[in-house]
């Protein structure tokens, strides 16, 4: 084990000998024990009693978090030219199709959300190999395929986030910044594990949901009671 640095002793410390949180004090002691000097990611873990590898237990899906996550999200809209000025006013970052079809085939892809427009995926399918393993492909699940382009922005720019289970069983997202009040962490930590619980597939069994943790950048992880989750 590798040796325990003077900031990550004092978060311990703080932390005592205190296993399990309430969700709002977990909240509170995050802003306590968060000590780099930027305003840190709020990190969510959340361990579900699913098997990834069976489809019908695939969790995956978007939550549009009631404080947003704190950063500003680059939006890349794709669409055909009678859709650009719409996708401009509702505050996309980038906007057009054949140029930055290109552009990403070169490996560009400086941007945090991709959306299209199902008439233009003939061309966009082809991107699936560069934008696929980066989790920026667009989706009809996700709501980043449609037609109605300037809400899917105004959405992603509010705080819409899509997520998935990992193979490990792991949910993992940001849902906030330190610099957020104790009170608006738990809004969106509880915004996000309500859609979790929507989610649950019936062929799921068991425990559903195993353990939720919360951490930021370099910081030690807490754990939370669920029962102190009120839906």
């Amino acid at each position: 084990m590798g040796k325990l640095t003077k900031n990550r002793k004092l978060a311990l410390k703080k932390i005592g000998d205190k296993e399990v949180f309430t969700l709002i004090e977990a909240s509170e002691k995050l802003k306590e024990i968060t000590t780099v000097k930027f305003d840190a990611s709020v990190d969510l873990d959340i361990r579900l009693g699913v098997d990834p590898r069976k489809a019908n237990q695939m969790v995956r899906g978007v939550v549009t978090l009631p404080h947003g996550t704190g950063k500003e999200k680059t939006v890349l809209v794709l669409c055909s030219a009678d859709k650009e000025q719409e996708a401009k006013d509702a505050g996309a970052d980038h906007v057009g199709l054949d140029d930055y079809i290109e552009k990403i085939q070169g490996g560009w892809t400086d941007v945090d959300v991709v959306i299209t427009m199902p008439t233009v995926m003939s061309k966009v399918g082809r991107l699936g190999r560069v934008l696929g393993p980066r989790g920026l492909m667009p989706n009809p699940k996700s709501g980043t395929v449609t037609m109605d382009i300037s809400n899917a922005v105004k959405e992603v720019k509010k705080g819409k986030i899509s997520f998935r289970v990992d193979k490990s069983g792991i949910v993992h997202s940001a849902i906030g910044k330190v610099s957020f009040s104790a009170e608006k962490i738990s809004d969106n930590i509880r915004e996000f594990i309500n859609m979790i619980n929507k989610l649950k597939p019936s062929s799921a069994k068991g425990t559903y949901i195993k353990s939720i943790f919360l951490s930021s950048t370099m910081s030690p992880s807490l754990n939370i009671d669920q029962k102190t989750i009120d839906l």
